[in-house]
């Protein structure tokens, strides 16, 4: 019995370990699209870098996402 409890222990630690790196590769890929979607959205609107602090972006956001709120109600 002792056995058979190690084995599905040892069973049970690899499919979290399997969990584990899946929900990394999740982020990871999230991140990438991220990353894409605001570097197409800076490229697009011809932004500035130097001029994209914290509270600029938040507010662009929040601008973007309206905006887009209000496109899929028209559809």
């Amino acid at each position: 019995m002792i056995g058979g409890i190690v084995m599905s222990q040892s069973n049970l630690e690899k499919q979290e370990a399997k969990l584990k790196a899946l929900n990394q590769k999740i982020k990871d890929e999230k991140n990438k699209i991220e990353q894409r979607l605001g570097k197409q959205i800076i490229s697009q609107a011809n932004l500035d870098y130097a001029n994209l602090a914290n509270d600029k972006i938040k507010l662009l956001a929040k601008q973007f996402s309206e905006f887009l709120k209000v496109k899929s109600v028209d559809h």
